[in-house]
């Protein structure tokens, strides 16, 4: 990976903070669902509000002055994959949505690298499928199973940021296209909301928690991901973010009492040693 190579420790950093916002949104929807702080299409609608105002006071500091650069079809993934996914988590544990919707990532953008020319090497083949087959190890039997409304919902949500991952790849200033994604991604989630949401419902936890992930855990994060993606191949990107099932599954288990088994250590540690394998690759090459 040729960021790694010249952006040394720091660039890990970048990726690490992004990894653990990515889990964080797994955890704050849950908690918000779980608790019945906040509805689904409620939680989803403010998540994308306040990442937008928060994005744009930020694109007002003197040292990112940029105008929003906006792209519809990177706002309809955006909506796509932010109401999908809460919607799937009312009846999921974070690790299980998380493994959902990242191992969907993880086929969407390896498959539209290689259909466009990336060769992965053996060391980073062998990574992938290490990575893989610790995920596919929560999901042998005996493991929980969600119902298939709500995994189909994640896989949906899955397909619709791997595409948003794909087209981030190709955006000139992070900053400036993030924020335009969300504003756009506004409107449409007001439209999804007067449709959807005759039964929304919400409290002060469940906003704040909205908000926390819309802001900071989304909005900022998804910026930092946008400035990292142009340096990252299709296959590391996805790779990368099969370390967030394991993440969200530390966090279920931490602050939401969702079990964590021997099952699912073995499958954290199985996981975290192909992502680990694929990021040796990209270094060696």
């Amino acid at each position: 990976m040729e960021c790694l190579r010249k952006g040394g420790m720091s660039v890990l950093l970048k990726i690490i903070l992004a990894m653990v916002a990515f889990a964080a949104n797994s955890l704050l929807c849950r908690l918000a669902l779980k608790g019945l702080h906040m509805d689904a299409v409620s939680f989803s609608s403010v998540r994308l509000l306040s990442g937008a105002i928060a994005l744009f006071l930020l694109l007002q500091l003197p040292a990112l002055k940029k105008k929003p650069e906006f792209n519809w079809l990177n706002a309809c993934l955006l909506a796509v994959y932010v109401f999908a996914f809460s919607i799937a988590y009312v009846s999921m544990g974070a690790a299980m949505g998380a493994l959902l919707l990242f191992g969907t990532v993880q086929l969407v953008m390896t498959g539209w690298g290689f259909i466009h020319g990336e060769r992965l090497t053996l060391l980073k083949t062998l990574g992938i499928i290490a990575a893989m087959a610790g995920l596919a190890l929560l999901l042998l039997p005996g493991a929980a199973h969600p119902s298939l409304t709500a995994a189909l919902m994640m896989i949906a949500s899955g397909i619709a940021w791997g595409a948003y991952c794909i087209t981030g790849k190709r955006v000139q200033n992070a900053a400036a296209a993030t924020a335009g994604n969300f504003i756009l991604a506004v409107p449409i989630a007001l439209v999804i909301f007067l449709l959807c949401g005759t039964g929304s419902h919400a409290d002060a936890t469940g906003i704040l928690l909205a908000i926390t992930s819309g802001a900071l855990a989304s909005g900022a994060a998804y910026l930092l991901w946008y400035s990292l993606l142009p340096m990252l191949s299709p296959a590391t990107a996805s790779t990368l973010q099969l370390s967030v099932p394991c993440l969200a599954a530390l966090g279920g288990m931490v602050f939401l009492g969702e079990m964590l088994s021997l099952r699912m250590l073995l499958s954290i540690a199985i996981t975290l040693s192909g992502i680990a394998l694929v990021i040796y690759a990209d270094k060696v090459r």
